[in-house]
This record gives C-alpha cells, structure tokens and sequence, in this order.
C-alpha cells in the first residue's frame, strides 16, 4: 500500500488548526488563573459587590421622589440605568490589572512558557466577564429587593443581562489597549475615567432625557451608553425589542473589530 502523502496545503491547515486550538486551552487556562487570583484576593470584588447595593440604594431614594414620585415608579427607570452603569463602570479593571501584571515583569515570565503569546490577554479578558456577571446579578436581586418587578419576564431579563455582559466585554478592549499603551496603572485608571464618566452620566440612565436642556439632548440622543440603557428597559421592563438593542449590538461588535486587533498588535510589541 501507498503511504498517504500530506499535501503542503493540508499540511498548513492542520497546523493553523493545532495553533488555533493550542491558544484556546492557554487562554482558558489563563482564565482560570484569573478566577483563582479574584478567590485568593476577594477584595478584588469591592467594586463589583459593594458598588451595585450602595449606588442603587442611593440613586433610587435620593431622585426616585423627585422624578418619578415615589421610589417604586423610578424603580423600572433606575436599575436598568444603575445595571448598566456599574458593569460598564466595571471593566475598567481590565485594563488597570492588566498594566499591573506588565509592571511586575508577569508577562516577561509567560513568554519563557510554551504557550500562546495572545493567552495572557485573552485569559484577562475572558475571566473579567465573571466580574460583570457578578455585578449584574447583584444589581437585578438588589432591586428586586427593594420591590422591582420586571414585567418582560425572567427570558428578557436574562437576555438583557447577556447583553450588558457583551458589551461590558466589548468595551474592556478599549481598556485593555490603554493598559498595554500606558505606562502606569493610576494612568490607565484616569484616561478611563475620562471617557467613561461622561458617557454614563450624561445619558438616560438616571433622568428622563425630555428634563435637560436642549443642547444637551442631542448628546444624550447619540450617546451609545443610552441606547444600552433603553435596550434593558425594552428587555426587562416590556419584553420588547427594538432598534436601540439593534444599534447595541451593532456598537459592541464595531469596538471589537476596531480594538481587538490594534489591542494585540500593541500587546505584541510590548512582549
């Protein structure tokens, strides 16, 4: 009999394949690494576990009254808003960890490892997303506490908080290319404050968009965390979807083509 013969084509694709493989376990292993420094380190989910109870409790009774009446009204109006903001909030740390890692020489330490280069970032990336499912859980059981009945239902809840968690994933690749770009942690913390703090205050979130000003709406109007917003509200509130979770989605996957690759091109050059 003839031994089979591989031709150089398939030779590249099985190879290709092994090395898509090979990132894929790295990365989860690297996730995992991930999980076993937020156990060890549990402080490391303050922001996540206090920020959900102690934002919701004082939004919703120092405005509820104020723009809706009474507390119960604003509830629909506020958690959504609250949701989305504490989790955008959260991914942040991506990036700040991330910097923290490369100041320490962490990554000088995974190079001289057989695995994937890209693992070390795709494993952060990855294990952040146990962060923002933490944080959502905790904001939709605070506000069902505190009396929130969502009437689409527990499907568009659970569909409305995949799509945070999307999102929130999505934008940690901006994060996580000002953490390889910068040179201190504190640095990555300030330029995304920056950018994140007026896109989650001056949005729908916490007030109706028809109580501002003029000049303010139309930023409102396009502003990308207010779409987000009112796509949970259509989701949790009525069960209904519409062009704003279109528009979402839409943004989240933009972002990921935009940074992903302009992420681990940097990531490359710096290890």
């Amino acid at each position: 009999m003839k031994s089979a013969v591989m031709k150089p084509g398939m030779d590249r694709q099985l190879k290709n394949y092994t090395s898509f493989g090979q990132s894929v376990r790295n990365s989860l292993t690297m996730a995992y690494r991930g999980l076993l420094k937020i156990r060890r380190t549990p402080e490391q989910l303050f922001d996540v576990t206090l920020q959900p109870i102690i934002f919701t409790l004082m939004f919703t009774y120092i405005f509820g009254g104020a723009i809706s009446g009474d507390v119960q009204s604003y509830l629909p109006v506020i958690i959504p808003g609250i949701l989305v903001q504490t989790v955008i909030t959260t991914s942040i740390v991506t990036g700040v960890q991330l910097r923290e890692d490369m100041d320490k020489g962490v990554f000088d330490r995974f190079k001289s490892l057989p695995i994937a280069r890209i693992a070390p970032l795709a494993g952060a990336l990855l294990a952040d997303t146990v962060r923002y499912t933490i944080a959502t859980v905790l904001t939709f059981a605070m506000g069902y506490i505190m009396g929130y009945r969502p009437d689409g239902g527990l499907e568009h809840v659970a569909i409305a908080a995949l799509l945070v968690i999307f999102c929130s994933w999505s934008i940690s690749w901006i994060f996580a290319f000002f953490g390889v770009i910068a040179r201190t942690a504190s640095s990555v913390q300030g330029i995304s404050m920056i950018v994140l703090f007026p896109l989650t205050f001056l949005s729908n979130a916490f007030v109706p968009v028809k109580t501002m000003p003029d000049w303010l709406q139309w930023f409102v109007n396009i502003n990308p965390i207010s779409h987000l917003v009112s796509a949970v509200r259509e989701l949790a509130n009525s069960g209904t979807v519409g062009w704003d979770l279109v528009i979402s989605l839409i943004g989240a996957v933009v972002i990921v083509a935009i940074f992903a690759p302009i992420t681990v091109r940097a990531y490359m050059r710096r290890t």
